[in-house]
């Protein structure tokens, strides 16, 4: 498929949202059990401040979202098919968890005893808009590198470990007891999302195209060999479903985000976490957001491309 960077940056801002503001609500929760000590209680900047950025995010993932759209004044009609479209029902879930995100946020800054009730239904909504975002990938069963469960935990995991990485980065500066707390999260987060990404890269790399040349051309022979396409000039079929670019450049970019969006982040994250002075912590994690959040850039582009759409068999050769 031929990567839509308004689509990567959609999901990959979003995701990092719908990721903090989980951290956010699970600080809050823990310090409601009792499992942070009240004098390590975060203040309620750290969640005004958390919420805030958390709807930044996901409001430039919607933003960033328009510019896929041939007719943005038509955006509206995207939800008219709510009832079997992912695509319809991601269209809903997102304006709703950026409205949980920011009463979330506007709860704590007047002191609501609802903030956590409020909390729980954004973390509900975050997670419903991760099944959407995943399920408009995984429900398409020709495209068979995306049609795995796989799909659905990389986006959660993915989504979390940077998430939990700009949370440990905020708390830095507002709630520097839980940097230790929240750098392990991330950490742990950032490895899981590691290895889920790696089964998904191996399982994509064994599989065989159900289609061929002969079932694409109807030509049942043995020796068949495609000279052409049929035709010189440029399509909609060209641009949108293949990206042009070599192998040689996909390994590139596969090692790249694998490194750029586990290895690194993983170890600025537990330097950070780890190091007593509280400006060298924030330098190193600002760093690790940065480093981690391109890294996730290059894993989405990469995640569209390695999906081979059939109809490539038919218009792989231009003469």
């Amino acid at each position: 498929m031929n990567p839509a960077f308004s689509v990567v940056f959609l999901t990959t801002l979003s995701g990092a949202g719908q990721g903090l503001l989980i951290a956010l609500v699970g600080v809050e929760l823990a310090t409601s059990l009792g499992w942070i000590a009240a004098s390590a209680a975060p203040s309620p900047l750290f969640f005004v401040a958390g919420a805030a950025l958390s709807v930044a995010l996901g409001g430039l993932g919607l933003l960033a979202s328009f510019f896929h759209l041939g007719h943005p004044e038509r955006a509206w009609r995207a939800i008219a098919m709510w009832r079997t479209s992912w695509l319809s029902r991601e269209c809903l879930a997102l304006p709703v968890f950026l409205a949980c995100a920011f009463a979330y946020g506007v709860a704590h800054w007047f002191g609501s005893p609802w903030s956590l009730a409020i909390g729980v239904l954004g973390v509900i909504a975050s997670a419903t808009l991760f099944v959407c975002t995943a399920m408009i990938y995984a429900c398409l069963r020709f495209l068979q590198e995306w049609a795995t469960p796989l799909t659905l935990v990389n986006f959660v995991l993915l989504g979390c470990a940077s998430g939990f990485t700009f949370a440990t980065a905020c708390a830095t500066w507002l709630a520097p007891s839980l940097i230790a707390g929240l750098a392990t999260c991330a950490c742990v987060l950032t490895l899981a999302g590691c290895i889920s990404r790696v089964a998904s890269l191996r399982r994509n790399g064994r599989l065989r195209p159900k289609s061929t040349v002969q079932s694409a051309t109807g030509i049942h022979t043995t020796k068949l060999e495609q000279k052409s396409r049929g035709f010189t000039a440029g399509a909609f079929n060209l641009r949108e479903f293949f990206h042009g670019k070599t192998p040689q450049t996909l390994r590139r970019i596969k090692w790249t985000f694998l490194v750029a969006a586990f290895a690194i982040p993983f170890v600025l994250i537990a330097v950070g976490g780890s190091v007593p002075s509280v400006m060298l912590s924030a330098s190193l994690l600002c760093v690790a957001c940065a480093v981690q959040y391109a890294g996730l850039v290059a894993e989405r582009w990469f995640f569209f491309a390695e999906a081979r759409h059939p109809q490539n068999l038919y218009y792989q050769q231009a003469s």
